[in-house]
């Protein structure tokens, strides 16, 4: 295998199909190890006793589960995966418009995994939390500065990325505006985003090396800093962030949707488009809904109030247009499990959204502020919402990918279990939240007992189903099993290509 060229092709390959097919192989391993990372956090929380036997280690996973599903398994999958093996295929190029930097953003992700992984490993670890707030983050050891350079390398490479989407969709693209992919719309406002929202959060980290480690004082009060610029600093990009996130998952469901429905989005493209630039401007107004409790003027947090749940509107357009789309179609016949996952998408990303509108309103959130509700709202949104989007679309677009597809029976098992133990495990958060119980305790009463242990049932089902995912991806790889194309999907440009041709840039030599 190593004789034919393979780590050639693979290594130094600036095709946009291989480097997709990287991204995706990355992204899915990291999501593993990430949801392994929680399930650990779900043992210890099984019962109010220590099982491991150390706070600090128990934060050190909470805050690597975060960090890793974020910026090496969304994000890679949704915009890097998908978005190098789509865009040029619905745009008709040849290539993304520097392949060479394609391939250099794809191999900055191996080092950054690398340095997050040795901050967890070294010295105390980061236990910090995935949003890194000073004075915690000012005070750790040197595994903070393994965790921040990490991140530093991180937005680096998406950076690259977002600069090359935008180019090639802008430059390289011979088709009329009106004529282009949701996908392809989703992956161009996601790349501006990006580079809005990564500076500023680059700027922030750089400023916490700098009172770490070269006696700065920005974020501390004692030298003349503010405590709170942090905060602001990185929900500035952290609240896009989540944009970043679900705006690709969009783009995939709208495209899914359109193939099995056999028609066009109820609400047309133009709809559809608006409501994902509306959301994405309006992600950059919202940031300091995150930061309720910290001593925000009541005029401010009215404003940041309204400006949240005004992003409601654009989203139910979104939702709406896919439900009317999908009403009526032969999608439910002819979609199969691919359906499942999107109607799956479509009933977690809602729960996700509504509990947002809820936690939109500043008096209510500063009761539920870093309780479980909040915990139970993101991963609706995010965990559930995002993940069963490329869960879908890594289903639909297993046989163009390798041109095999996957067991059926096997893919609803894995839909089911998913689906039943990512409920059981997020949904009672919400009466916990309610009740009081605060977030990264791994202590807690013992009237929280009861619905912990049924959120760590959830997820030992979650863990299970993984299991039989990868058996399931490596089963459709051993047996070799064809496509089957049906009338649905016969005239659609992504099933047009059944095998992945070599471009012109396909070697750097």
């Amino acid at each position: 295998m190593l004789g034919d060229g393979s780590l050639l092709k693979w290594g130094f390959s600036v095709n946009h199909k291989y480097i997709g097919v990287l991204y995706l192989v990355f992204g899915v391993w990291m999501g593993i190890i990430g949801t392994c990372m929680s399930a650990v956090i779900r043992i210890e929380l099984s019962t109010p006793g220590l099982w491991l036997g150390d706070g600090a280690l128990y934060n050190n996973f909470i805050t690597a589960h975060g960090l890793i599903m974020i910026f090496f398994f969304l994000m890679p999958g949704l915009i890097g995966g998908f978005g190098n093996m789509l865009v040029p295929i619905y745009l008709g190029v040849v290539d993304m418009a520097f392949p060479r930097l394609n391939n250099l953003g794809f191999w900055l992700l191996v080092p950054s995994a690398g340095l997050l992984f040795t901050a967890f490993l070294v010295g105390e670890g980061v236990g910090a939390g995935w949003t890194i707030y000073p004075p915690l983050s000012v005070a750790g050891g040197i595994s903070v500065d393994f965790a921040i350079l990490s991140l530093h390398i991180a937005g680096i490479s998406s950076l690259l990325g977002a600069i090359n989407f935008v180019v090639t969709v802008t430059v390289l693209s011979k088709q009329y505006w009106s004529g282009v992919q949701l996908y392809v719309w989703s992956i161009y406002i996601t790349a501006y985003l990006l580079l809005l929202s990564l500076p500023v959060l680059a700027g922030g980290l750089t400023m916490l090396l700098v009172d770490r480690n070269f006696n700065g004082s920005f974020f501390d009060p004692a030298g003349g800093g503010d405590c709170l610029l942090f905060q602001h600093l990185f929900w500035f990009f952290g609240h896009p962030e989540v944009y970043i996130l679900i705006l690709p998952a969009f783009g995939l469901v709208s495209q899914m949707v359109i193939f099995y429905s056999g028609k066009e989005v109820a609400f047309g493209n133009t709809a559809m488009v608006y409501a994902m630039g509306c959301i994405g401007f309006l992600g950059f107004l919202v940031w300091a809904h995150h930061m309720y409790t910290a001593g925000l003027d009541v005029d401010t947090r009215a404003y940041f109030s309204a400006a949240t749940i005004v992003i409601g509107v654009p989203t139910g357009v979104k939702i709406f247009s896919w439900l009317a789309t999908l009403w009526g179609s032969a999608a439910w016949v002819e979609g199969g499990v691919v359906v499942m996952w999107v109607s799956g998408f479509l009933f977690l990303f809602t729960v996700g959204g509504l509990t947002g509108i809820v936690l939109a309103n500043a008096s209510i959130d500063i009761a539920l502020h870093d309780t479980y509700y909040v915990v139970a709202h993101f991963h609706y949104v995010l965990s559930l919402g995002a993940v069963f989007s490329f869960m879908g679309a890594l289903v639909h677009w297993w046989p163009v990918i390798t041109g095999v597809c996957l067991d059926y029976v096997l893919m609803v098992v894995v839909f089911f279990m998913i689906f039943i133990g990512a409920n059981l495990t997020f949904f009672p958060q919400h009466f916990m939240g309610m009740g009081g119980m605060p977030r990264r305790y791994l202590e807690y009463g013992d009237g929280f007992l009861y619905w912990n242990s049924v959120c760590s049932v959830g997820s030992l089902l979650v863990s299970l189903s993984l299991v039989l995912f990868v058996y399931a991806l490596w089963e459709s790889l051993a047996v070799v099993r064809g496509i089957v194309f049906g009338s649905a999907n016969s005239s659609q440009v992504e099933w047009v290509s059944g095998s992945l041709p070599v471009s012109e840039h396909d070697f750097l030599g």
